[in-house]
């Protein structure tokens, strides 16, 4: 049942992508230009997915599990640091490039877009890249902490 469930929300996630235009990248450019021709029709969408969000976390904040017995895993994470502040800025600077972020990009990959089919390798490719820097790092972490 939690498989069917996440189909579902899934494709009605990527449905309202298509209809709000969130996976038009020539709408999403138009929204991030503030100093062109603006188009601010993107602010409600995002209002309104601001919304569903703060009362989705505030339901969740009150449950263990889900309506369907998952265990709810909220972040916990509270700290503004300099990965968080990079990371969103890559995100944001990438975002603003190409128009498209990860969900419209899948969507984007469902609809047979081969650009699309692009930016998802690349984003593999980020996420791989940043594994594998991750792992050596804790590698190096760890022979730097054990007593030498």
């Amino acid at each position: 049942m939690l498989i069917v469930s996440a189909l579902l929300a899934g494709l009605v996630f990527g449905w309202g992508l298509i209809v709000s235009g969130m996976a038009n990248p020539a709408k999403v450019l138009g929204f991030l230009d503030l100093a062109g021709g603006w188009d601010p029709s993107l602010m409600l969408v995002m209002g309104g997915a601001i919304g569903v969000g703060v009362i989705a976390f505030a339901l969740a904040r009150r449950r263990s599990r889900t309506w369907l017995g998952a265990e709810i895993k909220l972040p916990t994470a509270q700290a503004i640091d300099r990965r968080l502040i990079v990371g969103s800025s890559l995100f944001g600077i990438g975002w603003g490039i190409a128009g498209i972020c990860p969900g419209p990009a899948l969507v984007g990959v469902g609809m047979g877009l081969p650009k699309m089919l692009l930016f998802v390798g690349a984003m593999l490719a980020g996420m791989l890249l940043f594994e594998a820097i991750e792992q050596w790092r804790r590698k190096q972490a760890a022979s730097q902490s054990r007593p030498g």
